[in-house]
């Protein structure tokens, strides 16, 4: 039985070593999974992310596409309107000529006063549309302006939008890396999962066996040390009762003394006849 719980015992010690060095490697699989689906989900997120910022960059350029394209048709409507201007103003300032000449050749003072009066009407509209080519041409500018500072955020947005394009495929790969190496995980930790419950089993089939015989180991030890103790308690009883019988035969020749004695008594009575 000491053999047998002694190859026992260093069984449960190295069953005991497996199942921590199963559970070890367990939980490093359970750690590498957990790691994997954080990256897998951290990938899934930043694609997410990247497609809204897309959509919303995409409204963004379509709304400024819009703006711009209203700007334009301004612009190009105040410039047609200052080319119009421009050959009214050129039409009114040969007639401003031609009105000139007519003053100074005219010798009617009604015609010559009316010719005058029409000449300061024509001048007049001259400094209108002077005023108004002006107007329209600062107009022009400020809308200029504008569109090239919208043409900028268009191009700053498109710009972004390209590059968070590229970042998509990099992103790609790594989320269906990381799912495949997650599901690799999976079954490694699976198997790992399985070797320790099986390493558990057996540590505990063998401890329970190794706990029987400790507890048959005890109660023999239990028997012997009751039957040892019985021993001592009737070597006891017996060293008593010894020494009795050993007095009792001490006295025994003490009365065989008494008994030699007796022929003194018969010499006693021999000499009774002496008396006579």
């Amino acid at each position: 039985m000491i053999h047998l719980l002694a190859s026992l015992e260093k069984l449960v010690f190295q069953l005991r070593q497996k199942k921590h060095d199963a559970t070890k490697l367990r939980k490093k699989v359970e750690k590498q999974l957990k790691d994997t689906r954080s990256i897998e989900r951290r990938s899934f997120s930043g694609l997410n992310s990247v497609d809204k910022k897309i959509e919303f960059e995409r409204e963004d350029i379509s709304d400024v596409s819009t703006v711009l394209t209203q700007k334009t048709s301004q612009l190009e409507s105040l410039q047609r309107l200052i080319s119009a201007a421009q050959e009214r103003l050129l039409n009114e300032k040969e007639l401003v000529e031609q009105i000139e000449q007519e003053i100074e050749f005219s010798e009617n003072p009604e015609e010559k006063q009316s010719t005058e009066d029409r000449l300061r009407s024509i001048l007049n509209h001259i400094k209108e549309l002077n005023f108004e080519i002006k107007n329209r041409e600062k107009t022009v500018k400020k809308i200029s302006n504008d569109i090239a500072a919208y043409s900028n955020v268009k191009t700053n947005i498109a710009t972004k939008i390209q590059k968070q394009s590229k970042s998509k495929p990099t992103l790609r790969e790594t989320m269906k890396s990381s799912h495949d190496a997650a599901e690799k995980f999976v079954k490694e930790l699976e198997r790992r999962t399985n070797a320790e419950e099986h390493a558990k089993k057996a540590l505990e089939k063998v401890s329970s066996k190794f706990k029987e015989l400790l507890i048959k180991k005890r109660k023999a030890a239990k028997k012997k040390l009751a039957k040892q103790l019985l021993k001592k308690k009737l070597a006891k009883q017996l060293l008593k009762k010894k020494p009795a019988r050993k007095s009792a035969a001490k006295k025994k020749p003490a009365r065989k003394s008494a008994a030699k004695k007796k022929p003194a008594r018969k010499s006693a009575a021999k000499k009774k006849p002496a008396r006579k």
